[in-house]
Protein backbone atom coordinates (compact mmCIF):
# COMPACT_ATOMS: atom_id res chain seq x y z
CA UNK A 1 0.00 0.00 0.00
CA UNK A 2 1.14 3.27 -1.05
CA UNK A 3 2.45 5.56 2.64
CA UNK A 4 0.75 8.83 3.58
CA UNK A 5 3.47 11.97 2.01
CA UNK A 6 5.20 13.26 4.53
CA UNK A 7 6.29 16.98 3.43
CA UNK A 8 6.03 20.69 5.36
CA UNK A 9 4.95 22.34 2.23
CA UNK A 10 1.46 19.97 1.96
CA UNK A 11 0.25 19.57 5.50
CA UNK A 12 -2.09 16.61 5.89
CA UNK A 13 -4.74 16.29 9.03
CA UNK A 14 -7.18 13.52 9.86
CA UNK A 15 -10.83 14.33 11.28
CA UNK A 16 -12.36 11.55 12.49
CA UNK A 17 -15.73 10.95 10.60
CA UNK A 18 -18.51 7.82 11.43
CA UNK A 19 -16.61 4.44 10.51
CA UNK A 20 -13.69 6.70 8.56
CA UNK A 21 -11.65 9.78 7.99
CA UNK A 22 -11.78 13.04 6.36
CA UNK A 23 -8.23 14.05 4.83
CA UNK A 24 -7.56 18.19 5.16
CA UNK A 25 -4.42 18.78 2.54
CA UNK A 26 -2.97 22.46 2.68
CA UNK A 27 -0.69 23.59 0.96
CA UNK A 28 1.38 25.11 3.19
CA UNK A 29 3.66 27.91 1.22
CA UNK A 30 2.03 31.36 2.60
CA UNK A 31 5.15 33.04 1.64
CA UNK A 32 5.03 31.80 -2.01
CA UNK A 33 1.04 32.68 -1.84
CA UNK A 34 0.97 28.39 -1.61
CA UNK A 35 1.67 28.11 -5.65
CA UNK A 36 2.33 24.88 -6.55
CA UNK A 37 5.92 23.70 -7.49
CA UNK A 38 7.08 20.50 -8.00
CA UNK A 39 7.55 19.13 -4.47
CA UNK A 40 4.27 20.27 -3.38
CA UNK A 41 2.52 18.86 -6.36
CA UNK A 42 4.59 15.38 -6.31
CA UNK A 43 2.92 15.48 -2.71
CA UNK A 44 -0.16 16.12 -3.64
CA UNK A 45 0.04 12.67 -6.17
CA UNK A 46 1.17 10.76 -3.16
CA UNK A 47 -1.51 11.75 -1.26
CA UNK A 48 -4.19 10.77 -3.96
CA UNK A 49 -2.37 7.39 -4.42
CA UNK A 50 -2.48 6.77 -0.43
CA UNK A 51 -6.00 8.03 0.26
CA UNK A 52 -7.50 5.63 -2.40
CA UNK A 53 -5.61 2.65 -1.15
CA UNK A 54 -6.97 3.49 2.11
CA UNK A 55 -10.24 1.96 3.20
CA UNK A 56 -10.75 4.56 6.08
CA UNK A 57 -10.32 7.71 3.74
CA UNK A 58 -13.83 8.93 3.28
CA UNK A 59 -13.30 12.45 1.60
CA UNK A 60 -10.19 14.48 0.44
CA UNK A 61 -10.31 18.21 1.22
CA UNK A 62 -8.03 20.79 -0.59
CA UNK A 63 -7.12 24.37 1.04
CA UNK A 64 -4.16 27.01 1.13
CA UNK A 65 -2.39 27.85 4.13
CA UNK A 66 -3.23 31.58 5.60
CA UNK A 67 -0.43 34.01 4.99
CA UNK A 68 2.37 34.38 7.61
CA UNK A 69 2.39 37.36 10.24
CA UNK A 70 4.53 40.17 8.38
CA UNK A 71 7.24 41.60 9.73
CA UNK A 72 7.40 44.96 11.15
CA UNK A 73 6.79 47.61 8.80
CA UNK A 74 5.85 45.22 6.22
CA UNK A 75 2.51 44.58 4.33
CA UNK A 76 0.71 41.11 5.24
CA UNK A 77 0.63 38.60 2.15
CA UNK A 78 -3.02 38.52 0.26
CA UNK A 79 -5.04 35.18 1.18
CA UNK A 80 -3.98 32.61 -1.34
CA UNK A 81 -5.95 28.77 -2.21
CA UNK A 82 -3.11 28.42 -4.59
CA UNK A 83 -2.24 31.75 -6.58
CA UNK A 84 -0.98 29.55 -9.53
CA UNK A 85 2.28 27.06 -11.05
CA UNK A 86 5.54 28.07 -9.49
CA UNK A 87 6.59 30.29 -12.84
CA UNK A 88 10.27 30.29 -11.59
CA UNK A 89 10.64 26.20 -12.37
CA UNK A 90 9.24 26.86 -16.05
CA UNK A 91 12.51 29.28 -16.51
CA UNK A 92 14.38 27.90 -19.37
CA UNK A 93 12.37 24.91 -20.11
CA UNK A 94 11.78 23.62 -23.12
CA UNK A 95 8.68 21.13 -24.48
CA UNK A 96 10.96 18.23 -23.93
CA UNK A 97 11.51 18.90 -20.60
CA UNK A 98 8.00 20.01 -19.34
CA UNK A 99 6.11 17.57 -20.93
CA UNK A 100 6.43 14.66 -18.71
CA UNK A 101 5.48 17.16 -15.73
CA UNK A 102 2.37 17.34 -17.65
CA UNK A 103 1.94 14.27 -19.09
CA UNK A 104 1.51 12.86 -15.47
CA UNK A 105 0.29 15.51 -13.32
CA UNK A 106 -1.21 16.60 -9.98
CA UNK A 107 -4.79 17.73 -11.57
CA UNK A 108 -5.52 14.60 -13.39
CA UNK A 109 -4.49 12.54 -10.33
CA UNK A 110 -7.01 14.43 -8.00
CA UNK A 111 -9.29 14.24 -11.18
CA UNK A 112 -9.20 10.69 -11.49
CA UNK A 113 -9.74 10.12 -7.22
CA UNK A 114 -13.01 8.13 -6.85
CA UNK A 115 -13.81 9.82 -3.48
CA UNK A 116 -14.97 12.52 -3.12
CA UNK A 117 -13.09 15.95 -3.19
CA UNK A 118 -13.54 19.39 -1.73
CA UNK A 119 -11.87 22.59 -2.23
CA UNK A 120 -11.63 25.27 0.34
CA UNK A 121 -11.38 28.65 -1.67
CA UNK A 122 -9.92 31.60 0.01
CA UNK A 123 -8.19 34.48 -1.80
CA UNK A 124 -6.12 33.70 -5.05
CA UNK A 125 -6.73 30.47 -7.00
CA UNK A 126 -5.21 31.55 -10.34
CA UNK A 127 -3.56 29.47 -13.27
CA UNK A 128 -2.40 26.05 -12.21
CA UNK A 129 -4.51 26.54 -8.55
CA UNK A 130 -7.56 27.71 -10.11
CA UNK A 131 -7.59 24.17 -11.99
CA UNK A 132 -6.77 21.86 -8.68
CA UNK A 133 -10.18 23.24 -7.63
CA UNK A 134 -11.91 22.53 -10.77
CA UNK A 135 -10.57 19.21 -10.51
CA UNK A 136 -12.12 18.72 -7.16
CA UNK A 137 -15.88 17.91 -7.00
CA UNK A 138 -17.62 20.50 -5.22
CA UNK A 139 -15.75 24.13 -4.83
CA UNK A 140 -16.58 26.58 -1.81
CA UNK A 141 -15.56 30.19 -2.33
CA UNK A 142 -14.85 32.92 0.28
CA UNK A 143 -16.42 36.50 -1.29
CA UNK A 144 -12.78 38.03 -1.10
CA UNK A 145 -11.42 34.86 -3.33
CA UNK A 146 -9.94 35.70 -7.22
CA UNK A 147 -10.18 33.14 -9.65
CA UNK A 148 -8.28 33.39 -13.06
CA UNK A 149 -6.53 31.95 -16.28
CA UNK A 150 -3.30 34.69 -16.35
CA UNK A 151 -1.13 31.79 -18.41
CA UNK A 152 -1.89 33.79 -21.46
CA UNK A 153 0.06 36.64 -19.59
CA UNK A 154 2.99 34.43 -20.24
CA UNK A 155 2.47 33.31 -23.49
CA UNK A 156 1.05 30.16 -22.55
CA UNK A 157 -2.59 28.82 -21.95
CA UNK A 158 -3.78 26.58 -19.09
CA UNK A 159 -1.99 22.97 -18.81
CA UNK A 160 -4.07 21.45 -15.89
CA UNK A 161 -7.06 20.91 -17.50
CA UNK A 162 -8.83 24.23 -17.11
CA UNK A 163 -9.70 24.85 -21.16
CA UNK A 164 -11.99 22.06 -20.22
CA UNK A 165 -13.45 22.08 -17.03
CA UNK A 166 -13.77 25.48 -17.33
CA UNK A 167 -15.88 25.96 -20.32
CA UNK A 168 -17.84 22.37 -18.33
CA UNK A 169 -19.00 24.61 -15.55
CA UNK A 170 -19.32 27.96 -16.60
CA UNK A 171 -19.83 27.60 -20.97
CA UNK A 172 -17.87 28.93 -23.82
CA UNK A 173 -17.99 32.22 -24.15
CA UNK A 174 -17.14 32.89 -20.38
CA UNK A 175 -14.33 30.08 -20.36
CA UNK A 176 -12.80 32.33 -23.77
CA UNK A 177 -13.24 35.72 -22.16
CA UNK A 178 -11.65 34.55 -19.17
CA UNK A 179 -8.87 32.25 -20.71
CA UNK A 180 -8.28 34.67 -24.08
CA UNK A 181 -7.86 37.53 -21.69
CA UNK A 182 -6.50 36.31 -18.54
CA UNK A 183 -8.97 38.46 -16.51
CA UNK A 184 -10.27 37.45 -13.22
CA UNK A 185 -13.24 37.19 -11.47
CA UNK A 186 -14.20 37.31 -7.62
CA UNK A 187 -15.97 35.38 -5.26
CA UNK A 188 -19.24 36.28 -5.96
CA UNK A 189 -19.17 36.39 -9.88
CA UNK A 190 -17.45 32.66 -9.59
CA UNK A 191 -20.49 31.72 -7.67
CA UNK A 192 -23.01 33.47 -10.20
CA UNK A 193 -21.59 31.73 -13.51
CA UNK A 194 -21.29 28.43 -11.96
CA UNK A 195 -17.39 27.96 -11.09
CA UNK A 196 -18.46 27.06 -7.30
CA UNK A 197 -21.14 25.62 -5.46
CA UNK A 198 -21.05 27.75 -2.44
CA UNK A 199 -19.85 31.02 -1.53
CA UNK A 200 -19.64 32.16 2.52
CA UNK A 201 -17.40 34.53 4.46
CA UNK A 202 -14.08 33.47 5.68
CA UNK A 203 -15.35 32.80 9.03
CA UNK A 204 -17.52 30.24 7.67
CA UNK A 205 -15.72 28.66 5.24
CA UNK A 206 -14.52 25.60 6.91
CA UNK A 207 -17.36 24.82 8.61
CA UNK A 208 -19.37 24.81 5.75
CA UNK A 209 -17.08 22.72 4.24
CA UNK A 210 -16.49 20.14 6.90
CA UNK A 211 -20.25 19.78 6.96
CA UNK A 212 -20.38 18.70 3.62
CA UNK A 213 -17.59 16.72 3.95
CA UNK A 214 -19.12 15.05 6.85
CA UNK A 215 -22.01 14.35 5.23
CA UNK A 216 -20.71 12.94 1.76
CA UNK A 217 -18.22 10.61 4.85
CA UNK A 218 -21.91 9.58 6.42
CA UNK A 219 -22.66 7.71 3.06
CA UNK A 220 -21.74 4.21 1.79
CA UNK A 221 -18.59 4.27 0.16
CA UNK A 222 -18.65 2.16 -2.45
CA UNK A 223 -22.39 4.26 -3.18
CA UNK A 224 -20.62 7.28 -3.25
CA UNK A 225 -18.02 6.31 -5.71
CA UNK A 226 -20.06 4.48 -8.11
CA UNK A 227 -22.22 7.71 -8.31
CA UNK A 228 -19.73 9.72 -9.01
CA UNK A 229 -18.59 7.41 -11.78
CA UNK A 230 -21.69 8.23 -12.92
CA UNK A 231 -22.27 11.19 -13.31
CA UNK A 232 -18.42 11.86 -14.51
CA UNK A 233 -19.82 9.64 -17.74
CA UNK A 234 -22.20 12.47 -18.41
CA UNK A 235 -19.33 14.55 -19.39
CA UNK A 236 -17.78 11.93 -21.70
CA UNK A 237 -20.72 10.70 -23.85
CA UNK A 238 -23.95 11.37 -25.26
CA UNK A 239 -26.79 11.65 -22.90
CA UNK A 240 -28.40 7.84 -24.03
CA UNK A 241 -25.21 6.32 -23.32
CA UNK A 242 -24.81 7.71 -19.86
CA UNK A 243 -28.48 6.89 -19.02
CA UNK A 244 -27.44 2.87 -20.29
CA UNK A 245 -24.33 3.48 -17.85
CA UNK A 246 -26.71 4.39 -15.00
CA UNK A 247 -29.34 1.72 -15.39
CA UNK A 248 -26.48 -0.71 -15.58
CA UNK A 249 -24.48 0.52 -12.23
CA UNK A 250 -28.18 1.07 -10.40
CA UNK A 251 -29.02 -2.42 -11.27
CA UNK A 252 -25.90 -3.82 -9.99
CA UNK A 253 -26.04 -1.90 -6.79
CA UNK A 254 -28.77 -4.36 -6.15
CA UNK A 255 -26.09 -6.93 -5.50
CA UNK A 256 -24.33 -5.06 -2.88
CA UNK A 257 -24.50 -5.36 1.27
CA UNK A 258 -24.52 -2.02 1.32
CA UNK A 259 -28.28 -1.69 -0.78
CA UNK A 260 -29.64 -3.76 1.81
CA UNK A 261 -28.05 -2.10 4.86
CA UNK A 262 -29.52 1.36 3.65
CA UNK A 263 -32.65 -0.44 2.52
CA UNK A 264 -33.07 -1.86 6.07
CA UNK A 265 -32.65 1.04 7.88
CA UNK A 266 -34.63 3.32 6.15
CA UNK A 267 -37.22 0.61 6.82
CA UNK A 268 -36.78 0.08 10.18
CA UNK A 269 -36.15 4.43 10.77
CA UNK A 270 -32.41 3.93 11.82
CA UNK A 271 -28.78 4.37 11.19
CA UNK A 272 -27.10 2.78 8.36
CA UNK A 273 -23.97 0.81 9.19
CA UNK A 274 -21.94 0.74 5.82
CA UNK A 275 -19.51 -2.37 5.12
CA UNK A 276 -18.77 -0.67 1.80
CA UNK A 277 -19.42 -3.72 0.26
Amino acid sequence: MAERPDVDELTIEEYPSNDGIIIMATVNRPEKLNALNLAVKEAIKSLCTWAQDSEKVRVIVFRGASPLPPPEGKRQKPHAFVAGADVSEFVGKDSVGIRPEFEDNVWEAVWKLRKPTIALIDGYALGGGSELALSCDIRISTKRSMFGTPEINLGLIPGGGGTQRLTWLVGYGKAMEMIMGGEMVDGEEAYRIGMVNHIVEPDDLLTKGMEIANNLASKSPLTIQIAKQSVRTALDNPISDGILLEHNMFVDLFDTKDKEIGVGAFMERGKPEWTGE
